[in-house]
C-alpha cells in the first residue's frame, strides 16, 4: 500500500525496515544560551526512522544551533537529546559512522579529484559496514546518482557552484547514513539537478530508511520533500505537522473560482467542500473551470514570522498548539 508524496510520487508505507514508527532522534526541553542571550527556550521535536522533516524558520531562529547540537558539534544548555539511542554530546565514532551531514558551504579539498575525494571519505566508513546497511556506497554509483559522472576526473576547484553542491550531498550520502542532516541542500541548483536531488531523498528515506532533517529558506521544496514541517521561531516549535495540517491552522478563508452561464465567480468559504456542493446543487453540470486555493504553507509561514517580528513568539507556539 502506498501513498502520495507532495509532488505525486509514491511513498512507501510503512518505511522499508517495517518499523515506521521507531523514533531514531528526539529532544525535548532543549535550551541553548549563548552568555546572556536565550537563543532555545525548551525545543521538543521526534524524528521517526525513514522520515523526512524540514525545519523552517527566520534568520536568527535558532535552526543551526538546533540541528548543530544533535549532529553533536554544539553543546547545548540544558535538556535532553538522544539520536539513534546516544547523547550526541557523548557520540562515539560508530554513532558517528551512523550519521551524514551536508553543510550550507565548504570550501576545502580544491585540489583534489572528485572521484578521488568522494572514494578517499568512503573509506573512513568501511569499518563500519554491517550486513544490514553495506558501507560505504559504491563510488562511481554515487557519482552517477548525483549527477557528476562526467565530472569524475575534474578537480574540485574547476567545479560549477551547482556540480560542488552535488559532490557536496554525495560526500554527505557516502556512508549511507540512518540519519542525513542537510542544510540549504540545493542552493545553487538548476531546475534539472533540484528534481533529481529531491528523487535522492525519496530513495533514501524509502529504500534505505534514513531519516532526513533538512533545514530550508525553500517553502516549495519543503512542502515537496517533507512528510512533517516544523516551524522555530523566538527558539520555540511554534507548529508541527504535515504541509495540509500547517495550512489548517491558519485563520485564512479558502476561495472558490469556478465559471457558470460564461460568468467567472470567486467565492470565500470557511468550508469550500459544502459550498462546492452547493453550487453543484444549482447549477449541475453548468459549472466548468472550478479551482478551490486553500491557505499555503506560505501564509503559514508568513504568520507565524508576523508573530515573531512582534515579539508574539510564545503567544504563537500557544496558538498553534491549541489548534494542532
Amino acid at each position: 500500500m502506498t501513498n502520495q508524496a507532495p509532488t505525486g510520487r509514491p511513498r512507501v508505507s510503512p518505511a522499508a525496515s517495517g518499523r515506521p514508527t521507531e523514533t531514531v532522534l528526539r529532544a525535548s526541553g532543549l535550551r541553548m544560551n549563548y552568555g546572556s542571550t536565550e537563543v532555545l527556550k525548551g525545543v521538543d521535536l521526534t524524528a521517526r526512522r525513514g522520515e523526512v522533516i524540514a525545519l523552517l524558520g527566520p534568520n536568527g531562529a535558532g535552526k543551526t544551533t538546533t540541528i548543530e547540537i544533535l549532529e553533536g558539534f554544539r553543546r547545548r544548555s540544558a535538556g535532553d537529546v538522544e539520536v539513534l539511542g546516544s547523547d550526541p554530546e557523548h557520540g562515539d565514532e560508530e554513532w558517528r559512522s551512523r550519521l551524514g551531514v551536508v553543510l550550507q558551504s565548504w570550501r576545502d579539498h580544491a585540489a583534489w579529484r572528485a572521484r578521488d575525494l568522494l572514494h578517499h571519505f568512503g573509506r573512513f566508513y568501511a569499518p563500519h559496514s554491517r550486513p544490514g546497511r553495506v558501507r560505504p556506497h559504491d563510488t562511481d554509483e554515487l557519482l552517477a546518482l548525483v549527477g557528476l559522472t562526467e565530472q569524475a576526473g575534474q578537480r574540485v576547484k574547476t567545479l560549477s557552484g551547482g556540480q560542488r553542491r552535488r559532490l557536496d550531498v554525495a560526500i554527505g550520502v557516502v556512508g549511507r547514513p540512518e540519519v542525513l542532516f542537510l542544510d540549504e541542500p540545493t542552493a545553487g541548483f538548476d531546475p534539472k539537478a533540484r528534481r533529481d536531488f529531491h528523487d535522492l531523498v525519496f530513495r533514501l528515506a524509502d529504500e534505505e530508511d534514513t531519516t532526513i532533517l533538512l533545514t530550508t529558506h525553500d517553502l516549495d521544496e519543503a512542502e515537496k520533500l517533507a512528510d512533517r514541517i516544523l516551524l522555530l521561531a523566538g527558539g520555540a516549535i511554534v507548529a508541527d505537522g504535515s504541509a495540509d495540517q500547517l495550512a489548517g491552522l491558519v485563520a485564512r478563508d479558502s476561495e472558490v473560482v469556478w465559471t457558470a452561464d460564461g460568468t467567472r465567480h470567486v467565492h470565500s468559504t470557511d468550508n469550500p467542500a459544502r459550498h462546492v456542493a452547493e453550487l453543484y446543487a444549482v447549477h449541475g453540470d453548468g459549472i466548468t473551470d472550478l479551482k478551490i486555493t486553500r491557505p499555503s504553507l506560505e501564509d503559514v509561514y508568513m504568520a507565524m514570522v508576523q508573530r515573531h517580528e512582534r515579539g508574539d513568539a510564545e503567544s504563537a507556539a500557544a496558538h498553534f498548539g491549541e489548534n494542532r
